[in-house]
């Protein structure tokens, strides 16, 4: 049984206690766990994964030439040097991962095959306590801790993205989405194609070229692409000098850093010859005559999505090859053998891969409840994209659309261990962000200005997530120069944090505002 050391609860001794419940063993929850463990030594955690093993997205992701679409300078930690290349692979990161574990001792803290299918706060006792599904065991257990460590990711695991497309029912070939690949799947000789533009399409292609018999990228939409060596000069020369993996991790970092802030600037500033820039480097890469302009040249401005880079140009290698090819069109409907596009032309298949997105998870889509009162976090206003206005003791992890996700994970996870030495230093038993006076009429819009950042995504679960003030501590920045800067300097006295003292507190105002 572990004690909480927020304060003792002896009327729920048949219920384990824990001081923080991180949910999630990726990137994010183990991240979060190392620093907890350094900077909040004594409080007591447990980490619940739902799948068998660590690494979230990428144990789950397995399709062949699975890659970061970030480089681990960046998308590494803050705490654990990355000594390989830029861009890795599954098992490059899930091995680094691994690592982490072990380093920062967290495997005894790790619960795998642990679903959490509903968690609820209670005022009265300032506790979570969360119903769990254990997989092994097949049956429910509860825990309770004073704090609620969201670290779940942000895309649900059980089900990607597929439209609905007319006569899919009718095609006699096999569909797979890349999301949950197949044991058993053989390409051998099979005419492939792959619906979608993004990350994910320019990782399977060519990993898929030298397999099949052809394998076809059907785009409704062009993605900007940038292509360059899978490696970095001032890293090579580094290691070269041998200077200590860690100085050239930081080092590099900070290069990644500034580089991605020149281009977001660019983007900005100068969006039209950004633009010709891109395309014009991966057209190098293409045969002459390749149209570029039908291809890729997406309708909307450099970085409003993800530029997708490919290292090595490996998928304009298969597109060269002639072993793959881009086609460009909308899809009118499936028929038994292939697909019949829009223009009249059509596609012979064997097999579609739906390379089309993920449908994104709110809160992990468990069902919260504050004080009986269920939440919908479409009525709350986030603080700073980690807390939410009427939930108490509650933060989530979520990263930048522009910038690798894990330099979110590091900062968000210094505020939240202040946070909790703050708690435990002045006694609070909980904390939730509030409106102050008069903000209670202030402007709300959208989680994000979909101008600057609007995957599709994030578009289809707008009005599920939490809305944003006109204020920036009422907003999910995606600047990570600024957020470097702000959010380490958050005042945890700003009367925006309304904290309790009481093992009673007044319940009214959390039901309100979580209606």
């Amino acid at each position: 049984m572990n004690r909480s050391s927020f304060g003792s609860d002896n009327a729920h001794t048949a219920t384990e206690q824990f001081d923080v419940i991180i949910v999630g063993a990726g990137i994010s929850g183990i991240g979060s766990a190392t620093l907890l463990r350094e900077h909040c030594p004594d409080l007591s955690f447990v980490i619940l994964e739902a799948m068998e093993d660590h690494g979230g997205t990428w144990r789950l992701h397995k399709y062949p030439g699975t890659r970061s679409d970030s480089d681990l300078f960046t998308f590494g930690y803050g705490f654990k040097p990355w000594k390989g290349d830029p861009i890795a692979s599954r098992v490059q990161i899930l091995d680094y991962l691994g690592e982490a574990i072990e380093e920062a001792d967290l495997a005894s803290h790790i619960r795998y095959g642990h679903k959490v299918e509903a968690a609820s706060w209670s005022s009265n006792r300032a506790k979570w306590t969360l119903q769990v599904f254990r997989k092994d065991q097949e049956d429910a257990v509860q825990l309770e801790a004073n704090f609620l460590w969201m670290c779940q990711g942000y895309y649900r695991h059980d089900e990607g993205y597929t439209p609905d497309w007319p006569g899919l029912d009718l095609f006699q070939g096999r569909v797979i989405h890349p999301q949950h690949w197949p044991d058993d799947v053989d390409l051998s000789d099979k005419r492939v194609t792959v619906i979608g533009s993004g990350a994910t399409a320019a990782t399977l292609i060519p990993a898929l070229a030298d397999e099949c018999e052809h394998v076809t990228m059907l785009q409704r939409t062009p993605t900007y692409f940038a292509a360059g060596r899978n490696a970095d000069d001032l890293a090579e020369e580094l290691r070269a000098l041998d200077v200590d993996d860690s100085w050239i991790h930081e080092i590099m970092r900070r290069k990644v850093v500034r580089d991605r802030a020149n281009l977001l600037e660019k983007a900005h500033a100068a969006p039209d010859k950004l633009k010709s820039f891109l395309i014009d480097g991966v057209a190098k890469l293409l045969p002459d005559g390749f149209d570029t302009e039908q291809h890729l040249t997406p309708p909307y401005r450099p970085l409003q999505q993800r530029v997708a880079f490919v290292p090595d140009g490996d998928l304009f290698q298969a597109i060269s090859s002639g072993k793959a090819s881009i086609v460009t069109d909308t899809i009118d409907t499936f028929d038994k053998s292939g697909i019949r596009l829009s223009s009249g032309e059509r596609i012979d298949a064997d097999v579609v891969i739906t390379a089309t997105g993920f449908e994104m998870a709110v809160m992990g889509e468990i069902p919260f409840s504050v004080d009986g009162i269920p939440v919908d976090f479409s009525k709350t206003v986030t603080y700073r994209g980690i807390m939410f206005t009427g939930v108490p003791n509650m933060a989530w992890v979520y990263g930048y659309g522009h910038y690798s996700w894990t330099l979110r994970v590091d900062l968000v996870a210094g505020f939240i261990c202040r946070l909790l030495n703050h708690l435990q230093a002045t006694g609070a038993s909980s904390v939730v962000p509030s409106l102050r006076p008069g903000e209670e009429k202030m402007e709300l819009s959208p989680w994000t200005d979909t101008e600057y950042l609007n995957p599709g995504y994030l578009l289809r679960s707008l009005e599920r997530l939490p809305r944003r003030g006109d204020k920036p501590e009422w907003q999910h920045s995606q600047d990570y120069l600024y957020e470097s800067k702000a959010i380490p300097q958050i005042d945890l006295k700003d009367p925006l944090f309304s904290y309790s003292y009481e093992r009673a507190p007044n319940a009214a105002a959390n039901q309100e505002l979580c209606a």
